[in-house]
């Protein structure tokens, strides 16, 4: 039987101190794969240690690239180069990674290789069509189990295409991943591979392939639409590369900071690129205290130092096409959300539902186990804040086990709101946390959380 740890947070003091924000996972994932793809070797510091990415890691070994820990804060990789990629001689385990597999997808989709693609529960659970859809644009050949109509879910085995064609593609719905994927796959096509996008997502492998020496258009359609242009057959050059901050880790400090009463924190090297603060925007609409100093650019990427302070915050409405930049903070939005003076209203989250979890249900209930009144729509959600019903130390009263459903985001999320409730909130599957944060209870006990987990994963 699989064991199922659990994670309690406590009532807490005020959060005091100053912390680093551990590596950002969407830039790790990057850096790895185009590491692996360059001449020569790329020297990465801040990399994040996480599950995921060292499913990316384990993976972009199986097509040949060296990769290895120099020291404690040192990766070395040692890229394949043009065309260089060998064939796996096992199928590939990516864990709960969804970023992972679906850009590793676009990476061997143009070349002549035959892949078979896994993951865990969770990961076997999300849909992968529209990462295939494009892909078999190109020429790649997608096979599953094709039961009761999956054959968009994993296990995938994909064969690359043996004449890869580049295409002009239109994202039908905002996705860095399939952005992402489809110029890791026009690397290796002759001609032009255009991407174009309605709603601007974030532009991680834009930057990086940038710091690699690729050269890419980026401008505006007619329409008024961001648009891609990469000329295929570009080889990447290896460099040195610091990993800034994950905003969405540093999102679960920043939210334990606002709600303690008293609490006061510093959270450096923060992630602060456009299409990542979508929370810290809408937590400042809120009336958070929220300040970004010692603004610079580091490998590529603009960075700052967080300062936050508890904060009185008032609900509001947070307008869907915000969603792109904070789709993974919604979770720990909301419990902000709980803790605020009247109703917060979150729209556009249906993505939500293809999470890790159906994150938006989960979060619904979550919330009404711990006493907070929510509305759950389609792709929307009201919660009805408590701070306006007497002092915010008692204003939720939690006491609630939660199912996290294996999401480390939501299993974070929950005990962020345990800190500041009446009594103690304790989550089941707690070694997920793993997956985005390890360490999270350590680095969050640092600042004076009282938070007891049996996942070791999370504290060291």
């Amino acid at each position: 039987m699989e064991s199922n740890p659990t994670a309690t947070a406590f009532h807490s003091g005020a959060l005091r101190g100053a912390i680093t924000a551990p590596g950002d996972k969407s830039i790790s994932h990057r850096a790895i794969i185009c590491g692996a793809l360059a001449e020569g070797e790329t020297v990465i510091d801040g990399l994040l240690e996480s599950a995921d990415v060292l499913a990316t890691i384990a993976a972009m070994e199986h097509f040949g690239a060296r990769i290895n820990k120099a020291d404690h804060d040192h990766w070395s990789v040692v890229g394949v180069g043009s065309g260089g990629l060998r064939q796996p001689t096992a199928p590939l385990d990516f864990g709960n990674s969804g970023t992972g597999v679906r850009l590793i997808m676009g990476v061997m989709a143009s070349a002549p290789l035959r892949v078979t693609f896994s993951g865990d529960s969770s990961l076997r659970a999300r849909p992968m069509g529209r990462i295939l859809k494009p892909l078999r644009l190109m020429g790649a050949e997608v096979s599953g189990t094709h039961d009761a109509g999956q054959d968009d879910h994993l296990p995938l085995t994909v064969t690359g295409a043996s004449r890869p064609q580049a295409i002009t593609y239109r994202l039908p719905v905002p996705s860095a991943q399939v952005k992402s994927a489809l110029l890791f796959a026009g690397l290796n096509i002759e001609g032009e591979t255009c991407v174009i996008e309605p709603e601007a997502t974030r532009d991680h492998t834009e930057r990086m392939f940038k710091a690699f020496g690729v050269d890419l258009v980026q401008d505006t359609t007619p329409e008024g639409h961001r648009r891609v242009r990469l000329q295929g057959r570009a080889p990447l050059t290896s460099c040195a590369l610091r990993i800034p901050g994950d905003p969405s880790s540093a999102a679960f400090m920043t939210v334990a900071a606002l709600i303690v009463p008293g609490s006061e924190i510093t959270i450096t090297n923060v992630l602060v690129n456009p299409s990542r603060i979508g929370l810290y925007l809408s937590l400042r609409e809120m009336g958070a205290k929220i300040t970004f100093t010692n603004q610079r650019e580091v490998s590529g990427e603009p960075v700052a130092d967080l300062h936050v302070q508890a904060s009185v915050l008032k609900g509001v409405s947070v307008p869907a096409e915000r969603a792109p930049s904070m789709i993974d903070e919604y979770p720990i939005l909301a419990i902000a959300a709980a803790y605020a003076e009247g109703a917060t209203v979150l729209s556009g989250l249906a993505e939500l539902r293809v999470k890790e979890s159906n994150r938006l249900s989960a979060i619904a209930a979550g919330l009404q186990a711990c006493g907070v009144r929510v509305e759950e729509g389609t792709d929307s959600l009201t919660v009805h804040g408590r701070g306006g019903e007497g002092p915010a130390s008692v204003a939720i009263p939690g006491g609630a086990q939660i199912l996290s459903h294996h999401d480390h985001r939501l299993a974070m999320s929950f005990l962020v709101m345990g800190l500041a409730a009446k009594d103690p909130i304790t989550v089941d599957g707690a070694d997920m946390i793993a997956t985005s944060f390890p360490g999270f209870v350590d680095t969050m006990t640092a600042l004076g959380a009282n938070i007891q987990s049996e996942a070791e994963e999370v504290r060291s």
